[in-house]
């Protein structure tokens, strides 16, 4: 199998305010939220990295996704680093997060020619391209509907359909059916199996069980920051459920 994506010894740490020390009940003014943190994802293939809220899911993808800056280590996404080419990397990839807010003054149909336009996507290809996904997410009867004014499951499907404008082989879905209602949180599992059968690489986190199961081929689980335990479903599992061999692993 093709290696597509490698993390290598990647760390970062946070300084904590005084109110964020008070609001977390420490003393500790640093947090490291990814410790030394390696595993590898295939090209073709949906790699779960399963947690619970706080484990550093989060910032891994958004060291992956070029947000922010491993404090060491080093991430290749298609041999790309993202530490020293992070724009190429910004390229190759689609990135969604439920914390994505879009500017509420525009709407669907704006902020879809504008981002296209930032990925440099022909015009052509782009209105096809976002007839194609408006109309498979319901946005196209919404298109001129301002983002303040569309309900939380419109506002994240528009944020999944705009983090794909460029049609990206390589796509980074954080907690991407979190807080959606059931029907909302089918369509973007239905999608995400789409993009799987098309051949697309896609890393997802997640702290639910079932997801990780319907799509994942294979799985990373986090805690406090570090890798515990990796491989495919059934090496994770060892004939277990899911969550059975998470919370043998937690405790």
């Amino acid at each position: 199998m093709e290696e597509i994506l490698q993390v290598q010894d990647l760390s970062k740490t946070f300084i904590l305010s005084a109110k964020q020390q008070k609001l977390e009940k420490t003393k500790d003014k640093r947090r490291v939220a990814v410790n030394h943190l390696n595993f590898t994802a295939y090209k073709g293939e949906v790699f779960g990295l399963l947690g619970p809220n706080g484990a550093g899911k989060t910032t891994t993808l958004r060291m992956l996704a070029t947000l922010i800056r491993p404090d060491s280590g080093e991430a290749l996404v298609d041999g790309i680093s993202v530490v020293k080419a992070p724009g190429e990397v910004r390229g190759k990839i689609g990135f969604l997060t439920s914390e994505l807010k879009l500017e509420e003054f525009f709407t669907p149909n704006y902020l879809f020619d504008f981002f296209s336009d930032l990925y440099g996507v022909p015009s052509e290809e782009r209105n096809a391209r976002k007839k194609e996904m408006f109309d498979r997410f319901g946005i196209s009867q919404f298109a001129e509907v301002k983002v303040a004014n569309l309900s939380t499951g419109m506002k994240q499907k528009t944020s999944l359909v705009i983090s794909m404008v460029h049609n990206p082989d390589i796509i980074i879905f954080d907690e991407p059916t979190n807080g959606l209602d059931v029907l909302t949180a089918k369509v973007v599992t239905d999608f995400l199996l789409d993009l799987k059968s098309q051949g697309k690489t896609i890393i997802v986190s997640t702290h639910i069980f079932n997801l990780i199961e319907k799509i994942c081929d294979r799985v990373g689980i986090i805690i406090n920051g570090s890798m515990v335990e990796c491989g495919s479903l059934d090496e994770v599992c060892k004939g277990k459920a899911l969550e059975e061999r998470f919370f043998e692993i937690y405790a």
